[in-house]
């Protein structure tokens, strides 16, 4: 799983990076991507030592999961029940940042009950 940290880290690093110069230059916000697949690609680096792996795949889970509340409020607050939906650029950055965490914490999750179910079969 660490390896998948680092690769998840670069791909929102390289999403926020195109967000800020391919889309919208004028707002730090852009680079929201970039400023969580920074910790991604931190935390994945660490947890290529087994002794630190648990810790810093538990604090990737933590941030993917902030990373889905806090893209999925900025869509939502898109939605006006009075208007139809527009899917504007940032808005399909944020839908690809909420899609991109979510198989980063589907797989980490998955990985956590892997690892559970192979220390109860060596006990």
């Amino acid at each position: 799983m660490a390896k998948f940290s680092i690769v998840f880290g670069i791909i929102l690093i390289i999403l926020g990076l195109v967000s800020y110069f391919g889309i919208s230059s004028e707002s730090i916000t852009a680079l929201i991507p970039a400023f969580l697949g920074l910790p991604m690609l931190i935390l994945g680096w660490i947890a290529q030592n087994e002794k630190y792996l648990k810790h810093a795949m538990h604090g990737a889970a933590v941030l993917m999961l902030i990373s889905i509340i806090g893209a999925s409020v900025r869509i939502l607050s898109n939605v006006s029940f009075n208007q139809s939906f527009v899917f504007s650029e940032p808005v399909i950055i944020q839908i690809l940042m909420v899609l991109i965490s979510l198989i980063f914490l589907i797989l980490v999750v998955k990985s956590f009950f892997d690892s559970r179910k192979t220390k109860k079969l060596t006990k």
